[in-house]
């Protein structure tokens, strides 16, 4: 992604954490350990961080992300911590800009599979907004990442728009696609009931890989040769509709809410992530740009005048691209 293509969107709000701290239990979904999640407020810019059970805080961002199989995992100085999507997209969805997440093991539990247990849990919390403002982005021209039959591409839009495509040759699934505007009462009631789903066929060798060793029917939706094993889908379309809400975890790992309409077919973790990626360096790219600008303009221009006026505010000589 070439630096310019990105800008700050102003009026986004301002930021927002947790009104008090809450707890729940469970089973991790990939390791199969019982693990408690304690959520507690923060303050302004402190994003999302985990806490492993030996204190290690990991940032929850692109720059963090070790593994993208089957889950989005979180490493530093040796710690992980598995399986954050699902809160990432309560989290993104409702607002929540900061919080701290302590993790007795190294995952999230998986709950019901889905991003319900985490809505209910961050609505049992309360919000309190901050005195911070958000920093949004945008982006100016389409980028895309992926090629042949799996991609994933962001096209300019005022709203945050997601229209995706699955297609698997599976009967149960076939080809199944979504668009919504993702506001917060379309993500609760749209997509955040959607759980994560596997195939019976695959479950020896995921478990032999160290996958899905906590899977079940009580907190996944499990495809046999003809059906699912569970009693029903909570949606006809309930597997694209949970890939998109991955998606909306994997995006939250900008840290900024976003503006965009996204149109991915059979993308997953691995390329969600490249396209955060390639977000984050678009944004370093225009801020080295900025410091590298010369810092006085001519005296008689509007634009010195502002800045003048308005010392620190990042004026920049390009339209639409404001501070970061």
């Amino acid at each position: 992604m070439a630096p310019h293509l990105l800008y700050t969107r102003p009026g986004m709000g301002y930021q927002r954490t947790i009104r008090r701290q809450v707890s729940v239990d469970g089973i991790g979904l990939h390791s199969g350990e019982p693990v408690k999640l304690t959520l507690s407020p923060a303050a302004a810019d402190t994003g999302i961080l985990f806490r492993a059970a030996d204190g290690t805080l990991v940032p929850a961002d692109i720059e963090h992300v070790v593994d993208g199989r089957a889950a989005t995992t979180l490493g530093a100085f040796g710690v992980r911590v598995r399986t954050i999507e699902h809160l990432m997209a309560a989290a993104a969805a409702l607002g929540i800009d900061n919080f701290v997440a302590d993790v007795s093991a190294e995952e999230v539990p998986a709950l019901d599979g889905s991003a319900k247990p985490f809505v209910d849990l961050l609505y049992s919390a309360g919000a309190v907004t901050l005195p911070v403002p958000r920093r949004a982005v945008g982006v100016r021209e389409p980028v895309r990442v992926g090629d042949g039959n799996r991609w994933i591409e962001i096209a300019p839009s005022d709203v945050f728009r997601i229209t995706y495509t699955l297609d698997n040759p599976h009967p149960v699934v076939g080809c199944q696609v979504v668009s919504l505007e993702v506001s917060e009462s379309v993500f609760v009631d749209e997509l955040a009931p959607a759980r994560t789903y596997g195939f019976l066929k695959d479950v020896a060798a995921m478990r032999k890989n160290g996958l899905a060793r906590g899977g079940s029917l009580d907190n996944a939706v499990v495809v046999g040769r003809r059906s699912v094993l569970n009693d029903s889908l909570r949606f006809d379309d309930e597997f694209v509709r949970h890939k998109m809400l991955d998606l909306v975890g994997d995006l939250w790992l900008l840290g900024r809410p976003f503006t965009g309409h996204i149109t991915a077919r059979n993308a997953g973790h691995a390329l969600n992530h490249e396209l955060v990626a390639a977000m984050v360096d678009a944004l370093a790219a225009e801020r080295r740009q900025r410091v590298a600008r010369p810092q006085t303009q001519a005296a008689g221009t509007l634009a010195g005048r502002l800045e003048r006026l308005m010392p620190g505010n990042g004026f920049s000589s390009h339209p639409g691209i404001a501070a970061l």
